[in-house]
């Protein structure tokens, strides 16, 4: 459901309405620990926490979620095949075929990676859906203290990015008024991409000037129109997130499934 308002999709999930901050941090310290082990079990244990605690408490509807989280889909199989095919042999190999050869070592990889792929992709994909980048932005200026000259610009970059498929879009239809869009496909996507570009380049030199004008690059301090609040459902959450990677790294540490990445066993 979208506000008129605000023209933001309101969301029923507690997660939703937590600060964008946190979702922030919780992305990192689930991401971060995984990814210095390739091994099932961490893997696994963490996407079954995520389950519960994160993806279903994120307020996506189901239409929403298999449509955000498609390319995890897609990249997890198709990781794990090339895995299987070109990983590190160890064990009975079962497959080989010139420079493909699949083993028991390069099986128990690809389904390691697989599964890795889902338990960092989808908790950072899912709880970046429901961030607002205005509450980012006044979250990284106003608590982490970041140069606001830089957060407000990046905030501006990022909501010209939407404009950018409409330009497009304006582009190909006044090509094809003028007749020169009618062949050579390759030929007429370089020459859009280049007038994009140009496009580009200018609007973001008008935004330049108007901030500046609006005091955007001052010396003194800064005023917002919406403070960043911080609650303790916020911290909540980041210590539910901290919890996932401890409790899958443990338990593969305990199988004696942990295969850090820097011992050379993940290569």
């Amino acid at each position: 459901m979208i506000d008129p308002l605000t023209a933001r999709v309101e969301r029923r999930g507690p997660i939703a309405h937590r600060a964008a901050l946190a979702k922030l941090a919780a992305a990192l310290l689930i991401a971060v620990p995984l990814i210095l082990s390739i091994d099932v079990v961490s893997a696994s244990v963490a996407l079954l926490l995520e389950i519960p605690l994160l993806l279903l408490l994120a307020g996506l509807g189901r239409r929403e979620f298999w449509t955000r989280t498609a390319v995890l889909w897609i990249a997890a199989p198709l990781s794990a095949l090339t895995i299987a095919l070109y990983g590190a042999q160890s064990g009975a190999v079962h497959f080989e075929w010139l420079f493909m050869r699949i083993s028991d070592g390069s099986l128990s990889l690809a389904v390691a990676t697989a599964v890795r792929v889902l338990a960092i992709g989808l908790p950072s994909v899912v709880l970046f859906v429901t961030v607002d980048p205005t509450d980012l932005a006044d979250g990284l200026a106003q608590r982490l203290r970041l140069p606001a000259r830089f957060v407000v610009g990046a905030l501006a970059g990022m909501r010209m990015l939407g404009l950018l498929a409409d330009d497009w879009r304006a582009l190909a239809l006044a090509r094809r008024a003028r007749g020169v869009a009618d062949q050579g496909r390759v030929r007429r996507a370089l020459g859009m991409a280049f007038a994009l570009f140009v496009l580009a380049i200018r609007r973001g030199s008008s935004l330049a000037t108007a901030m500046e004008a609006r005091g955007f690059g001052g010396p003194g301090p800064r005023t917002w129109a919406r403070e960043s609040v911080w609650t303790s459902r916020d911290t909540l959450l980041v210590l539910a997130a901290a919890v996932i990677p401890a409790v899958a790294i443990s338990a593969a540490v305990l199988t004696g499934a942990w295969n850090f990445i820097g011992t050379g066993g993940g290569s």
